[in-house]
């Protein structure tokens, strides 16, 4: 079962994010092997929820609510030590054991795909920070258990959720165009009525609305870039390997901000990406601050940050 599902998660991970693969082999061999079991059970769940392939091909599942329903299901099932013989639900089985993920901390990445079912609206930056944790957050705590940051360590827990929080955020102003082409508003209605426009896919979409849809997708980078600025505490607290590992993924992310950010109004509809050569040299670069592991002076408070629930 161990071979099968890792070799299962590693071409999950290959085919879902090139990023994310690249930095995973900076980990030591006995982190590796769980951290990508582990993305391979939340790139499924998103993909059932968003009817994707590995992040692919965006379209409305035909039933999400049933197919959330099955993956609670399921999650459930391998959680109380059942074996499915489905790799992506028995690797998860095994990293919970090995890593003391909770049931909780499982379903509140399931509560989080449970807004898109139900379509949830966000009027505020912390509504949507509380829907970031739900996809994202909860899987930076997981990931951080799993490297083996201790439970008691929740400050450290909070930063490994800081950054979840910030590579949504990056999700969410990279995509913004293609989600509301699905029918999905991320950006809080507060920022786009201060552009003077409504939080409705149609005027997100709509090409005469770009600068201002603009406007609030950099605002969203503003705010992602204090939950990275936060993270990187976190993450100078770790082993060399893990933190350079962990480091190359937050910096080819943060590019991606970076290069919607250049790319104006006119660069909406265009999914901003990084190519070889640079996510090469970020990881260069994140390898030299690894071995230094400085933290921003300006970061080492939270204050200002939404803060995940507290967890068992």
């Amino acid at each position: 079962m161990a071979n099968g599902d890792v070799a299962y998660a590693k071409a999950s991970i290959a085919k879902g994010s090139q990023s994310f693969a690249a930095a995973s082999r900076l980990l030591p061999a006995d982190v590796r092997d769980d951290v990508v079991r582990l993305y391979a059970w939340c790139r499924h769940a998103d993909d059932v929820i968003d009817g994707q392939d590995h992040g692919h091909g965006v379209h409305a599942a035909d039933d999400p609510a049933a197919a959330l329903a099955d993956l609670r299901a399921k999650t459930d099932a391998v959680l109380s030590g059942t074996v499915l013989g489905e790799p992506v639900f028995d690797g998860l089985g095994v990293v919970a054991r090995a890593r003391g993920l909770t049931p909780r901390l499982c379903h509140d990445l399931l509560d989080g795909f449970q807004m898109d079912v139900t379509g949830r609206q966000y009027r505020t930056e912390d509504d949507l920070a509380e829907y970031c944790y739900g996809v994202a957050g909860a899987v930076g705590v997981m990931m951080a258990l799993t490297i083996g940051v201790e439970p008691e360590d929740t400050d450290t827990l909070d930063r490994a959720c800081d950054l979840g929080l910030a590579f949504q955020m990056t999700n969410i102003a990279r995509d913004v165009i293609a989600d509301a082409l699905t029918g999905r508003v991320y950006l809080p209605a507060e920022w786009l009525a201060a552009e003077g426009l409504p939080a409705t896919p149609e005027a997100v979409a709509a090409p005469q609305n770009a600068d201002a849809v603009f406007a609030a997708s950099d605002r969203l980078v503003g705010a992602a870039e204090r939950y990275y600025a936060s993270a990187q505490v976190g993450m100078a607290r770790l082993p060399f390997r893990i933190a350079w590992a962990i480091a190359a993924a937050a910096s080819v992310y943060r590019e991606i901000g970076v290069r919607r950010r250049s790319a104006g109004p006119a660069g909406l509809p265009t999914r901003v990406s990084t190519g070889t050569a640079s996510k090469l040299r970020l990881i260069g670069r994140s390898g030299v601050w690894a071995a230094r592991r400085v933290a921003p002076e300006r970061a080492l408070s939270r204050e200002g940050l939404w803060t995940r629930p507290p967890r068992p």
